[in-house]
């Protein structure tokens, strides 16, 4: 049996799809890249916003007009899964098996039934789950939690992943072990809010220690980068930047999601801390790790947000200056609080402050970028690039890089590069 794997939004979905890819394989399934060449294709699925839900609706009606010509199997694995809205689409779309995001170890029960196969429970096996390293990679995910105990009214994955629960720290060690042995030189720590590992549903848990700790722990491992993502500000702690400033493997890059830059809407989208709050998170940050890059999310239109809240947010990225910043629209998803009782704004209201909002964002990036030009940094670099006679990769504030290939330059690996240009989305390096 041949099976193509889709894999649709975060890096946790990333991280779970490598999950999924090792079952696969120790069934004796061989993985292809398209699905004309599949007998089972799985789209592992993303809900947090209405396009890539689109997206999944989009393949399932072109698997859909495969399968009239020829036997195939379909699985819609992930968050879409565990929403009603995405059982609604299997059903639809005549899907054969479903598995939420907490039920990936069942797939070898799902292939082996024969008929429809559902499983949306939030297996504890996956928190002592450890699979087997990427193969051929450099980078890696390493989940350290699953779940969040928070309630953003705008938010899909307190229902799609559950609550917060915090894997145990010899399993995320073993994990860790076996990701080093395999050759990984960069490993990005994993969770809905790592800030608040070891702390579930308010309670530490016993044998887990903070995610400062941890930190230390994984810096004392012999992994040569260690990133993590993502940081919710309710919960983030001077304990964490000193341990970052403190671990020399731990790389000077803080994701650390604001939403809105209006105490108004931050009300609204139930995020727990004031601009006020946020900009304290900030100083401590610029105090502790000078030249630590910032980056964070943003979200633009949430329903009440006024022309003034979005001067708030514009006046919060300039006092900021973010290195980076994931923008969107915002996106009403089924059954959250701000879909049942807050009215949307119009969507070209939406695309306007956006549009806004992303010249900002350019401006700033390049303005960060360009302070690299002339400066010496540190590149993973990953293979060939699509820009002839370049190697794509990043720095350790994950900045894309493309660097000039080279005699002292020629493959995978990482390297000490020189910047010498720079854009609004990427670094050019060569060697020297």
């Amino acid at each position: 049996m041949n099976a193509q794997l889709i894999t649709l939004g975060c890096q946790m979905n990333e991280y779970d799809s490598h999950i999924v890819s090792s079952q696969l394989v120790a069934l004796g399934i061989d993985l292809v890249d398209y699905p004309e060449a599949a007998d089972l294709v799985l789209i592992n699925s993303c809900a947090v916003r209405g396009k890539p839900v689109e997206r999944v609706r989009s393949l399932l009606g072109r698997l859909r007009e495969m399968r009239a010509s020829r036997p195939l199997l379909i699985g819609l694995l992930g968050c879409l899964a565990q929403l009603e809205e995405g059982q609604r689409i299997a059903k639809e779309f005549a899907v054969d098996f479903l598995l939420g995001p907490g039920a990936l170890l069942d797939l070898g029960s799902a292939l082996e039934a024969g008929q429809p196969f559902r499983s949306l429970r939030f297996q504890s096996e996956l928190d002592t789950h450890i699979p087997p390293p990427p193969q051929g990679k450099l980078q890696a995910y390493l989940t350290i939690m699953r779940g969040c105990d928070h309630h953003c009214t705008y938010c899909v994955v307190p229902t799609t992943r559950g609550k917060q629960v915090s894997r145990p720290l010899d399993s995320i060690l073993r994990e860790l072990d076996s990701l080093l042995e395999a050759g990984i030189l960069e490993v990005t720590l994993l969770g809905q809010n790592v800030n608040s590992y070891g702390l579930d549903q308010g309670k530490r848990v016993e044998g887990t220690p903070s995610f400062a700790e941890l930190l230390r722990t994984v810096g004392r491992s012999g992994v040569r980068r260690i990133k993590f993502t993502t940081s919710h500000p309710m919960n983030f702690t001077e304990d964490v930047v000193l341990a970052m400033r403190d671990t020399p493997a731990v790389c000077d890059l803080i994701h650390l999601p604001v939403q809105s830059g209006s105490d108004a809407v931050l009300r609204r989208m139930g995020r727990e801390y004031t601009r006020e709050r946020y900009l304290e998170h900030v100083a401590l940050i610029r105090r502790h790790l000078q030249g630590a890059a910032l980056t964070t999310d943003l979200i633009v239109g949430f329903p009440g947000e006024t022309e003034q809240d979005f001067a708030d947010t514009l006046s919060l990225y300039e006092e900021v200056g973010y290195d980076a910043a994931y923008t969107f629209l915002y996106s009403a998803r089924p059954g959250t609080p701000s879909q049942r009782h807050f009215q949307d704004l119009p969507k070209e209201v939406k695309v306007e402050r956006l549009k806004a909002l992303v010249e900002v964002q350019k401006r700033w990036a390049l303005r960060r970028n360009t302070a690299y030009v002339g400066r010496e940094i540190e590149v993973l670099l990953r293979g060939e690039a699509q820009e002839p006679g370049y190697l794509e990769g990043h720095s350790r504030a994950h900045h894309p890089v493309l660097v000039q290939r080279s005699e002292a330059v020629s493959g995978p690996g990482l390297y000490r590069v020189r910047v010498g240009h720079a854009t609004p989305h990427l670094l050019f390096a060569q060697a020297g």
